[in-house]
């Protein structure tokens, strides 16, 4: 089984209970603050999978790193370590917020531009892809890329919004090279 297939039981089993205990804002919160860790931290990465090291070990320094959590958020990552699943833990982090996110009517994006946005051209993209979207709100993330030579492009899931030069400029491409043919 694929590790996002995985990833995906684990979220929605989180979800489940964080719903059945009514702590989701508690969890998700708790879960950004344990993610960027996983993300990033190669040592912990390397430490966790490594064969010789006991499991009890391994959840030692999982409950002594992540203290002040949810005793739900603790309890999951200790059995992750037990089932020697902890490279999956970002995406589950993942799918959880986005289960949440989707009970709550908000939808992730990313935003590509050329420049770091304002603050007053986020909001009112957000505004706009919420009212397009059919959500109560979007929260963006702003990615500055200089390869797109203007405008934005915009991916809220698997679909792009492309308004930017590059992306006028390949379809013109396109168009033409399908006209000579």
């Amino acid at each position: 089984m694929s590790n996002v297939v995985v990833a995906k039981r684990y979220a929605d089993a989180l979800f489940r209970l964080g719903v059945e205990q009514q702590k989701l804002e508690q969890l998700a919160a708790d879960l950004k603050v344990v993610q960027p860790v996983f993300q990033n931290d190669k040592k912990l990465a390397k430490f966790l999978t490594h064969p010789k090291i006991d499991n009890a070990k391994k959840k030692q320094l999982v409950v002594e790193a992540f203290r002040g959590t949810d005793p739900v958020v603790l309890n999951t990552l200790q059995l992750l370590v037990d089932r020697h699943r902890t490279s999956i833990i970002p995406i589950i982090i993942d799918e959880f917020i986005s289960l949440v996110n989707d009970a709550k009517g908000v939808a992730d994006a990313t935003v590509y531009s050329t420049r770091n946005l304002s603050d007053d051209e986020k909001s009112h993209l957000e505004r706009s892809f919420a009212v397009r979207l059919g959500k109560s709100a979007v929260q963006l993330t702003n990615i500055v890329d200089p390869s797109i030579l203007g405008g934005i492009r915009i991916r809220v899931g698997n679909t792009i919004y492309d308004g930017t030069v590059k992306g006028k400029l390949d379809r013109i491409s396109r168009s033409i090279v399908s006209a000579n043919k």
